[in-house]
């Protein structure tokens, strides 16, 4: 039996991106996906943008260290990012410019009538913003399908419809065993499992980090009229919605967080009518038909900070997880410094600005 260097579970665009990054770097890779193919749960179901201050000033030079890698491939279309509020949220809008001032991400204070021009048809009582101009939606599919190409390219083993069913570690290394019946071997074994972390890490006998799932709910509405194709996309900044045109429909999200099991998450119909609800006292807009709603589970640790690194405690397995909303737009840099870790290599240009103590599985008692 082949034993792999390391066998990453999931192939979303975590273990995608993982994989790539430490085949290129000369280990022997396997994926193993649950699914019938990568991306099925959470990357399959992002509205992903690459915006600043997504996910908090932790989060910031993840998302800053991806930013030229993702523009200089083509993954990045300019939208630009504003977060609104009235005039009782003055308050959070000052603590977000300060919160935010020394990460580097580029904000500015915007008033009502630069608000109006950038978004026509805003109900009066929206009369503050923030303005992030170098927000970007970004191609998720294509993103995923590059690091799976990379991957493939480096000669990463990728088995599909392979969930994780039980693991014994013995003479440094794994044995892995599939529901199909599969059995695989690796030294090291990788948690990228997103929404199933806590339950890979049981299986492996590493303890569970407590890494919870959140239902985030997203409708396509046709609306009258239908919004420029440049808007830009659009945040409550007390976070009850946001929404960005897609394809001249409006992409739409009440901005919910519900704690769920890890599931094939479905939306929840009362979520559908409150982001309609919410999004009609920000615009003027007729909403005239709800043509798609979908929801995908968006996985946080305890503190909300992503976990990359071998586990303190358990020899050969390490965590790759906790990437919440935002391991999309970080995944170049995630992965990058993920693999540097694991295989004990220095730091790269694209990397060298990160603290990674920030992420270590450590941190947790």
């Amino acid at each position: 039996m082949t034993v792999y260097d390391f066998a990453i579970v999931g192939a979303g665009i975590a273990g995608a991106s993982l994989a790539a990054e430490l085949a290129e770097a000369g280990a022997n890779v396997l994926v193993l996906e649950a699914e019938d193919r990568p991306g099925y749960h959470s990357t399959g179901r992002s509205a992903a943008f690459w915006e600043e201050c997504y996910g908090g000033p932790e989060i910031v030079p993840l998302t800053l260290a991806s930013g030229k890698y993702l523009r200089d491939n083509g993954f990045l279309s300019p939208r630009g990012a504003l977060y609104i509020g009235r005039g009782e949220d003055r308050a959070a809008l000052d603590a977000f410019m300060t919160r935010f001032e020394d990460t580097g991400a580029t904000i500015e204070r915007i008033g009502a009538e630069d608000l109006a021009g950038k978004i026509p048809g805003i109900t009066p009582q929206w009369s503050d913003a923030i303005w992030e101009p170098a927000c970007a939606d970004i191609d998720v599919a294509a993103l995923h399908a590059h690091y799976l190409t990379r991957a493939n390219a480096s000669g990463v083993t990728l088995e599909c419809r392979s969930r994780l069913a039980g693991v014994a570690r013995e003479d440094e290394s794994w044995t892995l065993r599939t529901e199909r019946g599969g059995s695989f071997a690796a030294s090291v074994l990788v948690n990228s499992a997103g929404a199933w972390a806590d339950e890979v890490a049981s299986l492996a006998g590493a303890k569970p980090l407590g890494i919870q799932p959140y239902r985030r709910t997203v409708i396509q509405l046709r609306t009258d009229p239908a919004p420029a194709p440049d808007q830009p996309l659009v945040l409550d900044i007390s976070g009850k919605f946001y929404f960005k045109p897609e394809s001249g429909r409006v992409w739409l999200s009440p901005h919910d967080e519900e704690p769920s099991a890890a599931c094939d998450a479905a939306p929840e119909e009362l979520a559908v009518a409150e982001a309609i609800d919410r999004l009609q006292g920000v615009v003027d807009w007729k909403v005239e038909a709800v043509e798609r709603k979908w929801a995908g589970l968006r996985s946080f640790a305890p503190d909300r900070a992503p976990v990359y690194g071998y586990d303190p405690k358990v020899e050969g397995f390490a965590w790759f997880a906790g990437q919440g909303g935002f391991g999309i737009q970080t995944s170049p840099a995630a992965a990058r410094l993920a693999s540097q870790l694991l295989l004990d290599r220095p730091r790269d240009e694209m990397t060298e600005a990160i603290d990674a103590s920030i992420y270590s599985p450590a941190r947790f008692p």
